[in-house]
This record gives C-alpha cells, sequence and structure tokens, in this order.
C-alpha cells in the first residue's frame, strides 16, 4: 500500500510515487542475484531500455547522476577531458563526480536559451595533441535541458555534433534524464535522438513515477565496461527486480503519456502570465517544467511565497535562485490543481 502525500508538490517531477500497478508489479516480481546477472526482471528492464533506445545493451544503475558517472568513467580516463554546457546538470548539480571520482577535466562552454552549445565552440575547444594539455576524449549533452525551461533539444542538433565528433574520435553520451519528455514534445522517435550518441542515460523516477533508478544504455562493449564501473561506485544491487518491475511499467506505459503533462504544464503558465507581477512566456514552456519571476518591487518576496503557499494552501513548488521559482508538472498532478496553484499565488501577491 503507497501513502499518498496529502499536499500537491510542484517542486519536482522527482516527487512522484509509483502507480498501483507498478506496485503489484513489484509486489510479484520475480527475482534473482542481478550481481550474477541471474535476475530475470533486471534482465527484462535492460533489454526494453536498449530496444527502445536503439542500443546492444542496458545497465540498471540507481539514478540519473550514477548513469552519467558511470558513462564517463567508462568512456574516459583520468586526464581526459569531457566538454560540456556550462547549465548541464552533469556539470553544476552532480557534485563534480566526474572530476573527483573520474579524475576527467570539464570544460563547460556557453550555452544558448536551449541549453545547446554552439558547433564551432566544441570545434575550437577540441584539444590538439599536446602533451602540456588535457585530452579531449568527451562530449556530454542533455535532453531535455532542465535548467533552460526543459527545452526539448531538436535531433539535427545531436547529428552535428555526432559529425563533429567522429571527426576528431570523441565519444558522446546524452544525459537523457527527460529524454521521453523531449520526445514527446518533438513527436519523434527516441532513436530519432539516441542513433547520434555513443551512450544515454534515462531516468525511470521522475516523470516516468518508478521509485528508484535509471537505465544506461549503449553498445554491449560499453555496458560490458559500465558493469564494472557501476560495481566499482557500489551500484551492484542484488534482487533488484523488485525496483525493475516498476520501470518496465514506466517505459512501457507512462512514457506514452506525458503529453498530459506537457499540456497541464502549459495551461499554468498561461494562468500565471495572467497575474499582475509574475514574469512568464508562456511559448518557452515545451515539456513539463513551468520556471517564473516575480517582479522587482513586490512586496511578497520568493521565500515568503514559496513559505506561504506551502503552509496555507498545501502547494509546494521550487525556488531557483533570485527571483525565479519553478512549477513541474507530472502523472500526479491535474488539471484542478494547476488552477488551484494559479488561484492562490494570484491571491497572495494581491495582499
Amino acid at each position: 500500500m503507497v501513502t499518498i502525500h496529502p499536499s500537491v508538490d510542484f517542486r519536482s517531477d522527482t516527487v512522484t510515487w509509483p502507480t498501483p500497478a507498478m506496485v503489484e508489479a513489484m509486489a510479484t516480481a520475480e527475482l534473482g542475484d542481478d550481481v550474477y546477472g541471474e535476475d530475470p526482471t533486471v534482465n527484462e528492464l535492460e533489454a526494453l531500455a536498449a530496444q527502445i533506445l536503439g542500443k546492444e545493451a542496458g545497465l540498471f544503475v540507481t539514478s540519473g547522476t550514477q548513469g552519467n558517472l558511470i558513462a564517463a568513467l567508462t568512456h574516459a580516463q583520468r586526464g581526459d577531458e569531457a566538454i560540456l554546457g556550462e547549465d548541464a546538470h552533469t556539470f553544476c548539480w552532480e557534485a563534480g563526480g566526474i572530476a573527483v571520482l573520474g579524475g576527467i577535466t570539464p570544460r563547460p562552454l556557453p550555452t544558448d536559451s536551449r541549453g545547446r552549445m554552439a558547433i564551432d565552440h566544441i570545434k575550437a575547444a577540441i584539444r590538439g595533441n599536446n602533451p602540456h594539455l588535457p585530452h579531449s576524449r568527451l562530449i556530454l549533452l542533455e535532453n531535455s535541458s532542465g535548467g533552460n525551461h526543459g527545452a526539448a533539444i531538436e535531433p539535427e542538433y545531436f547529428a552535428a555534433i555526432a559529425a563533429l565528433a567522429q571527426a576528431h574520435d570523441l565519444r558522446v553520451h546524452l544525459d537523457g534524464a527527460r529524454l521521453f519528455n523531449a520526445t514527446t514534445a518533438l513527436g519523434v522517435d527516441p532513436t530519432a535522438i539516441t542513433t547520434h550518441v555513443d551512450s544515454v542515460s534515462v531516468c525511470l523516477s521522475k516523470g516516468l513515477c518508478a521509485p528508484v533508478g535509471s537505465v544506461l544504455v549503449g553498445s554491449a562493449e560499453f555496458i560490458h565496461q559500465a558493469r564494472r564501473h557501476r560495481k566499482l561506485l557500489g551500484g551492484g544491487m542484488r534482487q533488484a527486480g523488485v525496483l525493475a518491475a516498476a520501470g518496465i511499467i514506466a517505459l512501457k506505459t507512462m512514457s506514452q503519456r506525458l503529453q498530459a503533462d506537457h499540456a497541464h504544464a502549459q495551461t499554468l503558465a498561461q494562468g500565471l502570465a495572467t497575474i499582475p507581477g509574475i514574469e512568464i512566456d508562456p511559448a518557452v514552456v515545451e515539456t513539463n517544467m513551468v520556471f517564473f519571476n516575480l517582479a522587482v518591487g513586490l512586496p511578497v518576496s520568493p521565500e515568503l511565497l514559496i513559505k506561504t503557499l506551502k503552509v496555507e494552501h498545501g502547494l509546494y513548488i521550487g525556488g531557483y535562485g533570485d527571483r525565479t521559482l519553478r512549477a513541474v508538472t507530472h502523472y500526479w498532478i491535474d488539471q484542478s490543481q494547476c488552477d488551484r496553484l494559479v488561484d492562490a499565488i494570484r491571491t497572495i501577491l494581491a495582499g
């Protein structure tokens, strides 16, 4: 039995809990020892993810951060360099893991409003064969771009990255934590993007509602090496099928219904745009993330707004620095709750 939180939580899609179908599947999952490769439910999940994402093999990991770190450790060695966006999750929100644990130097580049590094900038950042310099080895990408309103980046961009990487013998890893949100918004199959990268990790525990885990996919040889790095990082789980069972439903079912979350995000953005003192452009809301600003001069600070929504209205939103706030829609958010959030913010700002 899953206990449902009584409040309405817009802080992130990470707050989702398993669906009833997931709870049933977890309770009845066939189990084995995954470290021995003998958990049939984990094996099914890994094969399913590889099939959907157009790769040879998959690896069930504890989190998106662990999946990205394993990918970096597998593609690059100590002293190598990874080129990535200055607002990328791997650079900003993963505790510096590729440098701390992998000895891989991050080379952050500016990004545009959609989280894309310019192709010319990437090309210029690639190091020559100079013993004084780190060896350029890896390009790290993200889709959707969580730091840029959840923008869905088009396949053509990844095709251009792939051509550049192949010309310079670089590897490309995609942080696809919300890849299915991106492909839903773009109206393309995931393989339209993943065919252009060497590896990709996708989260099962955000908008797809599984309680734990991500899947890392790539070539069979890449996953063979990645499995060693998962063990090194303490990520070898035993009867993990109890978790993988929810992941299978996440991939088969929950990945197919994300348009509803996007529609709720758009109506939420449009509602917020009608409130005096709220600065937002609904046109930039492509997936399930709604960023908005409080105008300078309002008597209500972002901190007070967040607190009042929580204490007086049972509504949770996130602060994102300065006067920026964020609301994220997901499976457990419906239209009436979006309307409730708009009405509460309107009431609080009206004093």
